[in-house]
């Protein structure tokens, strides 16, 4: 009786705590790790050797070993192009968390109003 009595009182906190936030559609997505980079290439290559096997699981169970079996300098190229993807991936997410920043590194309201005063001046000089 204790048991049911204390999931209970479990059950209505978690009934508080379920709302969940919606996800932005317009935030940036997380870079992918060298493996799956790895994969995507491994992906291609073991289709076109191996078009009959359809299965997602033996595709991945396959990758896996071959990605086991590489050494170091093997993996390097994988994961200097997921290193590349990580800094683009910060410069994005920098980005969205501070519009502003954006907006600033850009065009200023200075430059805009330097272009509309060389605009000014040419209709006076006609």
């Amino acid at each position: 009786m204790k048991a049911k009595a204390g999931s209970r009182a479990g059950d209505s906190r978690l009934a508080v705590k379920k709302s969940k936030a919606e996800k932005d559609p317009n935030k940036p997505k997380r870079p992918p790790s060298a493996f799956f980079v790895f994969m995507d290439t491994f992906r291609k290559e073991y289709k076109e050797k191996h078009p009959d096997v359809k299965q997602v699981s033996v595709i991945g169970k396959a990758g896996g070993e071959k990605w086991k079996s590489l050494s170091d300098a093997e993996k390097a190229p994988y994961a200097a192009k997921a290193e590349k993807l990580k800094a683009e991936y910060a410069k994005k997410i920098d980005a969205y968390n501070n519009p502003q920043a954006g907006e600033a590194s850009g065009d200023s309201d200075k430059s805009k109003s330097e272009v509309n005063d060389e605009d000014d001046g040419s209709e006076g000089d006609e």
